[in-house]
């Protein structure tokens, strides 16, 4: 009897893994939304539409720090900046042409300072780490504002147009960012994405759930906490730097505002709306946001007044997003059939 429940606990039912993998469809449907934008959207309609791809990458690594180990950050805008401040300093300063390479080393500045500043903060949680991670935000900013010299200060530094897959693209930039540039971002957007998927289904996203759930009772099993939560807060400031850099060669500038707090605000508001309990929720969220922001700020001057109340209607009235109110709704809806 305990060979056969143990060989039923490691192969489990057909209908176990149609219900995991069910969480991945709202990505790959909005992927499919994306993908299909070029044949409705007019091209400088389909360049604004870039940065929401690099929100989404972003929002992939923050969901697995916050929605699958519970870490709450307050400054992770600071990736993006490491992201952006690398191309430009690879594409104008070390002379760097292929995009290949400058995520790479975007990705790398990133893992260095995950590991450096998260050595210190996932030491600490709740508010002490929320906290911390912002005191880092700030002194970030703080730096790239103040050394002209190094980081060109308020004007920021010029990020050169790379190539892509080694082919130099010529003609204007909305021409570059609407056709080549946004499917190869869209095509990284499915790649890390499925790469965070898997992460998410491994044993290291199962030991990452425990420790959100109860992470006394995690490491009484044998759960390293802290090596768990450093590997997590790493694999996010990759992801952040990955975006960081793509959004540096859409704007052709890495400004020292991207590491504002604010910009930390909206990739925590962009996880509310969608849903942070969700795999797919944060990344529907960067898209509500950004068509959000473009119809307050187009229709009236109070958009930052009409964008909190809506943060607070959210919190209040739909605590687990849009995506995960959604699939409430629809389980109900299905339960209610079935009887």
């Amino acid at each position: 009897m305990t060979a056969v429940l143990t060989q039923l606990h490691v192969a489990p039912p057909v209908v176990q893994r149609k219900g995991k993998r069910a969480g991945l469809w709202p990505f790959l449907a909005l992927i499919g939304g994306l993908a299909a934008l070029p044949l409705f959207l007019a091209p400088y309609s389909l360049v604004l539409m870039v940065p929401v791809i690099a929100f989404g990458i972003a929002l992939l690594g923050m969901n697995l720090l916050f929605g699958y180990t519970g870490m709450l950050s307050f400054g992770h805008s600071i990736f993006l900046a490491v992201g952006a401040y690398a191309a430009a300093v690879a594409t104008s300063k070390m002379g760097v042409v292929h995009l290949e390479l400058v995520l790479l080393l975007a990705c790398a500045a990133g893992a260095v300072l995950a590991l450096a500043v998260g050595a210190l903060c996932v030491r600490y949680t709740h508010i002490f780490f929320g906290m911390l991670t912002l005191a880092f935000g700030m002194l970030c900013h703080s730096f790239l504002f103040k050394f002209y010299n190094l980081t060109g200060g308020d004007q920021g530094m010029r990020v050169l147009r790379p190539s892509l897959l080694g082919i130099s693209w010529e003609g204007g930039a909305t021409s570059f960012l609407s056709g080549p540039f946004y499917y190869y971002c869209l095509a990284l957007y499915i790649g890390l994405g499925l790469v965070m998927w898997r992460v998410v289904q491994s044993p290291f996203g199962l030991h990452l759930k425990a420790i959100r759930e109860n992470e006394v009772k995690a490491s009484y099993v044998g759960v390293r906490v802290y090596r768990m939560r450093l590997c997590a807060f790493v694999i996010s400031g990759v992801y952040g730097s990955v975006a960081g850099a793509l959004m540096a060669v859409t704007t052709g500038l890495a400004d020292p505002e991207i590491a504002y707090w604010t910009q930390s605000g909206n990739l925590i508001f962009m996880m509310v709306l969608g849903g942070s309990g969700s795999f797919s929720g944060p990344a529907i969220g960067a898209l509500l946001f950004a068509l959000l922001h473009d119809a307050l700020v187009t229709t009236t001057e109070y958009w930052r007044f009409l964008l909190g109340a809506i943060l607070v209607s959210i919190v209040i009235f739909m605590p687990q997003g849009v995506v995960g109110t959604v699939a409430n709704v629809y389980a109900r809806m299905k339960q209610r059939g079935s009887a």
